[in-house]
């Protein structure tokens, strides 16, 4: 087990109409006027938002609003929510609600607004994030993680690159509000994704060359476990609260950073799905579900006891050679992920014929040659691994 540090300052409310304390909550850690961040109509339709901003209101708190965030987040919304922070020195603070791409977006409009320069300066290394507006979040989509994370993910229009950043403490939120009737109506195939997501940010960090770390590992087969158990039954019966609810905190787990903890993560499978939702435009969490079992397999056949632990442990394989109780867990992940409606090939994802050569030189270009740490990959190993998604 290697040294670490870990720090999750997030304070979060979990439960039945957690939405509803959002006033109290955001005035208790000193919000007087939130910019909303907020996506492309759910959360207005609802009356979530409505709901939101009286409960603000009842506690004395402003508020501005940004909405119309999408899938995949580009740099346009968080150029204008930069502004907004400038144009309005009373706005002293982000509130997103939404999902993933909502939360990351309030994240890289709350460290631009405090910086002098181009905030895509944090994402492409240029700069570091060494403070930003204070983030609170009211989370409607269980998937991304980023209500408990310090991360954030956006797509640069130009060149259509797109580009996570992590920080430790800076974009991580004061607090997180989580009620699972709030995902009640999300449709399967969202909710599908979602679950796949949860799982890829657990496996990122369990396929690490660090060995030794059997706590973190129990904690994350553990996670996974549930996840595989819950899936079917939110699938089934999208208003099983305790399914939603079980599921809603399994995505928070999974990429708070205790999954992580005393190893080195890999994360190269997100860098490969990252380029093909760029491309395409793909929902993420089912690029993951064509992207994992592909890297899987590779690994299979090169460096396979990792793969093979998985297969043993979450899957139930019972098989003593390494490679083929790799190859059988992998089956039966892809079965899992069937299962759930989720696409296991490029063209199931709706990408017939991708542009291989081009995929491989951005994913480079963008995240250094070589591309991992569980075994690090070439161009070479990252054409071949495109190549087992069709």
């Amino acid at each position: 087990m290697d040294n670490f540090t870990f720090c999750t300052p997030t304070r979060y409310t979990f439960g039945r109409g957690a939405e509803d304390k959002v006033g109290e909550i955001a005035a208790s850690l000193g919000f007087r006027h939130p910019l909303i961040v907020y996506g492309q109509g759910s959360a207005v339709r609802s009356g979530l938002l409505d709901r939101v901003v009286k409960s603000l209101q009842d506690k004395d708190i402003e508020c501005s609003r940004l909405g119309g965030v999408k899938p995949n987040p580009e740099d346009d919304l968080v150029i204008r929510g930069i502004e907004m922070c400038r144009e309005n020195v009373e706005i002293d603070s982000l509130l997103a609600v939404g999902g993933g791409s909502v939360i990351d977006t309030a994240k890289a409009i709350a460290a631009g607004a405090c910086y002098d320069g181009d905030f895509w300066d944090f994402f492409c290394g240029k700069a570091k994030v060494e403070k930003a507006l204070p983030i609170g979040v009211v989370l409607t989509i269980p998937a991304a993680g980023s209500e408990g994370s310090g991360n954030s993910v956006i797509t640069k229009r130009e060149g259509q690159v797109k580009i996570s950043i992590r920080t430790d403490y800076w974009l991580r939120p004061k607090f997180a509000l989580l009620d699972p009737e709030l995902t009640f109506t999300l449709p399967a195939y969202q909710s599908a994704a979602g679950i796949v997501d949860m799982m890829a940010h657990i496996m990122e960090r369990y396929f690490s060359p660090t060995e030794d770390v059997e706590v973190t590992d129990r904690l994350s087969e553990g996670l996974l476990l549930a996840i595989i158990n819950e899936a079917p039954k939110v699938i089934a019966r999208p208003d099983d609260y305790q399914a939603r609810a079980n599921i809603m905190w399994s995505g928070t787990l999974a990429h708070n950073g205790i999954c992580g903890c005393g190893r080195a993560e890999d994360w190269s499978s997100h860098a490969l799905e990252h380029e093909l939702s760029a491309l395409y435009g793909v929902t993420h969490g089912a690029g993951l579900a064509v992207v994992f079992p592909a890297w899987m397999t590779y690994m299979a056949d090169h460096r396979p006891q990792k793969i093979a632990q998985f297969a043993r442990r979450v899957m139930g394989v019972d098989l003593a050679d390494d490679r083929a109780a790799a190859l059988e867990g992998i089956s039966r992940l892809k079965a899992f992920f069937t299962s759930i409606g989720m696409p296991v090939t490029l063209a199931q994802l709706g990408v017939s014929d991708p542009d291989i050569p081009s995929l491989v030189t951005r994913l480079h270009a963008h995240k250094g040659d070589p591309l991992g740490v569980y075994l690090p990959l070439s161009p070479s190993a990252t054409t071949a691994i495109y190549r087992l998604m069709l």
